[in-house]
């Protein structure tokens, strides 16, 4: 599973080449999860935390918002397939995906 790196996301890509997105999942003040795509999740998280726009309405009233989940994909529709199939999935193998991906993450980090 390819993981976006949070700092950075290219957003400026080469000609004929699609561009990166990032499907990610939030955790909500009520205990929800949220799943969107985005080109900038920086951004995104901002504007559904209400610093920058208004973010979605889901959120709006669930605020504050974590980021729990991310990773990218090449292609808006290839995006869009895979923020589908994670809206599908139960509560039970959502939160199995956000502990492998926090799993992931400390292996990652310097000890």
């Amino acid at each position: 599973m390819k993981r976006a790196d949070p700092e950075h996301i290219e957003t400026h890509e080469k000609a004929g080449e699609e561009p990166a997105y990032v499907v990610y999942m939030l955790a909500c003040a009520d205990g929800t999860l949220y799943t969107g795509i985005a080109r900038d999740v920086a951004k995104r998280l901002a504007e559904h935390n209400g610093e920058r726009g208004k973010g979605a309405r889901y959120t709006a009233a669930r605020r504050p918002v974590r980021l729990v989940y991310q990773q990218q994909v090449v292609g808006r529709s290839a995006a869009q397939r895979e923020e589908a199939r994670l809206k599908a999935l139960s509560r039970a193998d959502k939160d199995v995906l956000v502990v492998a991906y926090r799993r992931g993450l400390r292996k990652r980090q310097p000890a």
